[in-house]
Formats: structure tokens, C-alpha cells, sequence
């Protein structure tokens, strides 16, 4: 994927609700078409991001494993 990425989020070792908190208030700093990159060991967020997208309107590019069991979600914000 070759997806520009304007600003990347570091969750990782955050537990609920503090990632979704902490991408909600990045999101609404960003401009339209802009694309933002979380990273975060909750495994609550594999279904949260998705849930909040589809309330939002904001799209979920990409959602990815990585390594030591970090989740890597790719956000254009609407």
C-alpha cells in the first residue's frame, strides 16, 4: 500500500478506552483526505476502529497484525 501517511499515532501499551480517545482527538485536528497511521497493542481496537469509522464516516483503509502484537490501522479521516 502506497498510502501517504500525514501523522502516525503511537498506542501501543494503551488499554481502553485511552487509543480511541487519543484517535478521535487526532482526527479532528486533521484535515479532510488526510491519512493517519495507529499503532496499538489493545486488542479491543480490532473491532472498536471499525465500529467508529462506520459511526463517524471517516475510512479504514488498512487494519494489519504486526510483530509482538501490535495492530497497525490506516485512517483517511472523511
Amino acid at each position: 500500500m502506497d498510502t501517504k501517511i500525514n501523522e502516525t499515532l503511537d498506542c501501543k501499551g494503551l488499554s481502553c478506552p485511552m487509543p480511541m480517545m487519543k484517535l478521535a482527538k487526532t482526527m479532528k485536528g486533521m484535515k479532510s483526505g488526510e491519512v493517519l497511521e495507529m499503532l496499538g497493542t489493545d486488542p479491543g481496537t480490532k473491532s472498536d476502529i471499525p465500529n467508529w469509522c462506520q459511526k463517524t464516516g471517516n475510512l479504514l483503509l488498512e487494519q494489519i497484525d504486526l510483530e509482538g502484537g501490535v495492530n497497525r490501522f490506516v485512517l483517511q479521516k472523511k
